[in-house]
């Protein structure tokens, strides 16, 4: 199995910008698999942000729904930045599918992969009770993704004002 790393932290915490050199360092040129949709101006430019941050030679892959698919097609040819799992579960909520299908699907992937992925994810869980049933469900859901993914990942970082806390292995 491939190495796997999940950053984690809220948002704006500085934890795609280190998860894009943990992959540098896995090997260059990365492959960047985005999961965002294109919503509205905002994550336009977030998007754009993110682009213009990175160094040249990142090859662009669009998986907002079937990101088990984008790894498996690139898989044996360079280490892969997934970002971010966040937006993958809510394409997939939006799209009323099966999370635990969808859920299994992304872990019996990642069990067959060769080359590294580093993973980024938000912790959604660690604020107030969101007072209407789809935002309970969906920040339950993430819990139970980060979750999933951190027990197969081999390093695990809390990203917190820039800085990554290593969570995994201790």
């Amino acid at each position: 199995m491939s190495k796997i790393i999940l950053m984690t932290g809220g948002a704006r915490s500085g934890k795609s910008r280190l998860a894009e050199e943990q992959a540098q360092r896995l090997g260059s040129p990365a492959i960047y698999i985005a999961t965002a949709r294109i919503w509205d101006d905002e994550t336009q430019e977030r998007v754009d942000e993110h682009r213009a941050r990175r160094v040249t030679g990142w090859r662009d892959i669009e998986a907002p729904i079937d990101l088990a698919r984008a790894l498996r097609e690139t898989d044996g040819t360079a280490p892969r930045l997934v970002d971010c799992l966040t937006m993958w579960l809510t394409n997939l909520m939006m799209e009323d599918r099966d999370l635990a299908q969808e859920l299994d699907t992304l872990l019996a992937t990642l069990s067959r992969l060769t080359s590294p992925v580093v993973f980024v994810t938000n912790e959604v869980g660690m604020g107030i009770v969101p007072e209407n049933a789809l935002a309970r469900r969906f920040r339950d859901a993430q819990g139970h993704v980060n979750q999933k993914i951190a027990a197969l990942a081999d390093e695990v970082y809390l990203v917190t004002c820039g800085y990554a806390l290593k969570v995994k292995p201790q």
